[in-house]
């Protein structure tokens, strides 16, 4: 392992608590999500408007959410498990953001659970962002 990959300091015991704590967090909810998902454990509710609209559109691609679930499922075991977490942090990211815009510009009551992830996976990458360094080196 080279120099430039290893942390430059080592996280302060409450910064380590702070980071299982949200991984978890956010492992749990991504898990939930997929598994209830998946295996149709319950009926959504019902959605309307524009909202609606575009939930059918994902729907009827047929691979576009199971898609999204299986990730959001690898990556939320994977924030459970402590295993690959920084690359759970990245391939989950896009999902993230769409969530949040998603919510931003079709369906509001959303935004609180959407910007705690948005802020949950920024503290995730900001705890890992040693690992990602070579990634942006030229």
């Amino acid at each position: 392992m080279n120099a430039e990959a290893v942390p430059s300091a080592t996280p302060s015991k409450g910064m380590r608590i702070a980071m299982i704590l949200v991984r978890s967090l956010m492992g749990l909810l991504f898990v939930f999500a997929s598994v209830t998902y998946l295996f149709k454990l319950f009926t959504p509710p019902p959605l309307a408007g524009a909202m609606k609209v575009f939930n059918d559109g994902l729907e009827a691609s047929r691979y576009i959410m199971p898609t999204v679930k299986v990730i959001e499922l690898v990556c939320g075991l994977a924030f459970l498990s402590g295993r690959l977490v920084p690359l759970a942090s990245v391939l989950i990211a896009p999902i993230i953001v769409n969530i949040l815009l998603t919510h931003v510009f079709l369906g509001p009551e959303g935004i609180p659970l959407a910007v705690f992830l948005v802020l949950a996976n920024g503290f995730v990458a900001y705890y890992h962002r040693d690992r990602y360094r070579p990634l942006f080196r030229s």
